[in-house]
């Protein structure tokens, strides 16, 4: 990391110390302090306040406050600071694992979800993980990959929404709870299935992805079908994608299959973000009593065997259901809910992850005095 210096430096004495306290502070995500992070842009002192800027490349912005509160005390113990002025902001670059794919007009990352079987609730996953995304601070965008059996809207609500084509080339994407989808389903009619042979899905997926007219998209997250066929190959051979996240739950069956998902991608070299164990647990709402009816530790095994991390475990909650059925999503209706918690520190180890991928740039920190 270089060092660029304004009209007014600060002075060594102080420089130093600031710089050390700030990289002594770890970033619980990315596992490194804030200056070798390159999360520093901005250093500069008025008076005996001190005006910091931090630029992360992941969305964490429900956990800024405590974040200013933390480096504020720690830098407190300079006698030349009084005050903190702390400007946070997220900047993501676009990225692509795969460089020779030309990267989607207005979108900077893709986010695959993935599953090796059907039922383990890769959807829902989907879904929340988007909305996560969007509550810390990133623009969002969902596409309803599983062309033979879409579900995307009625998880948003957005049954009846019809695509329109303002300039007979683009369409436009729906909207609901604050982020962008688009889906075959949205041109299907009401239990109409899509019989289509693979190169015709693989077809239809590269149309709703390419054709859609996407606003500007931090983040495109990708509902991928289960298994590891047309449709996955299809993705991870000729779209940008940034990374993959495997959905599992903890029962032999589901975890032989996320094994097969897991190889698939690290086999075209498209970059396996972590897995997520659905269903991993029960709580009696009477009593509290935490069961496992699906088994134990079935992710985290997967996870240590394939050198990635678990990024969650989600309860088995009828609540979740529900709120899918009725197309209002647990992380959007129940913000403050425990299972809505899970999913935003998923989001945040996503985009952190999805961060440490990327070959780091040289970060610029301004410095000046004012005195």
């Amino acid at each position: 990391m270089s060092t660029s210096h304004t009209d007014y430096q600060l002075s060594d004495d102080l420089l130093g110390p600031v710089l050390s306290i700030l990289d002594a502070y770890q970033d619980p995500y990315l596992a490194e302090g804030l200056v070798s992070a390159g999360c520093v842009n901005k250093l500069a002192i008025e008076g005996k306040r001190l005006l910091l800027g931090l630029v992360y490349p992941y969305p964490c912005m429900t956990q800024y406050r405590d974040t200013v509160m933390d480096v504020t005390k720690k830098l407190a113990v300079l006698d030349a600071i009084d005050e903190v002025e702390c400007e946070i902001d997220f900047q993501p670059r676009v990225f692509s694992a795969i460089a020779s794919v030309e990267p989607i007009p207005n979108i900077k990352q893709v986010i695959a979800v993935a599953s090796g079987k059907g039922g383990v609730g890769k959807s829902t996953t989907a879904v929340n993980l988007a909305l996560a995304l969007k509550a810390e601070g990133a623009e969002v965008g969902i596409l309803d990959a599983d062309i033979y059996g879409p579900s995307i809207p009625m998880m948003l609500g957005l049954q009846g929404f019809q695509p329109t084509s303002p300039d007979g080339k683009m369409m436009t994407a729906a909207s609901a709870h604050g982020i962008s989808a688009q889906s075959i389903g949205f041109m299907l009619d009401d239990g109409e299935a899509a019989v289509w042979r693979g190169p015709m899905a693989a077809g239809a997926l590269n149309q709703l992805l390419t054709e859609t007219q996407w606003p500007e998209l931090d983040y495109l997250v990708i509902d991928l079908p289960p298994g590891t066929g047309d449709i996955q190959l299809t993705l991870s051979q000729k779209f940008p994608v940034s990374g993959t996240v495997v959905v599992t739950t903890p029962q032999d069956i589901a975890l032989e299959d996320a094994k097969k998902g897991i190889t698939m991608f690290q086999k075209v070299d498209i970059p396996v973000l972590g897995i997520i164990e659905n269903m991993s647990f029960h709580l009696c709402p009477e009593c509290g009593h935490k069961e496992h009816p699906f088994g134990t530790h079935g992710g985290s095994k997967i996870a240590e065997r394939y050198e990635v991390p678990l990024l969650g475990a989600l309860p088995l909650n009828i609540n979740i259901r529900e709120s899918m059925d009725e197309g209002n999503p647990a992380v959007a209706s129940k913000p403050d809910s425990e299972v809505a918690a899970i999913y935003r520190e998923i989001a945040r180890k996503v985009g952190a992850q999805l961060a440490k991928q990327q070959n780091k740039n040289t970060v610029s920190i301004s410095i000046s005095d004012d005195e």
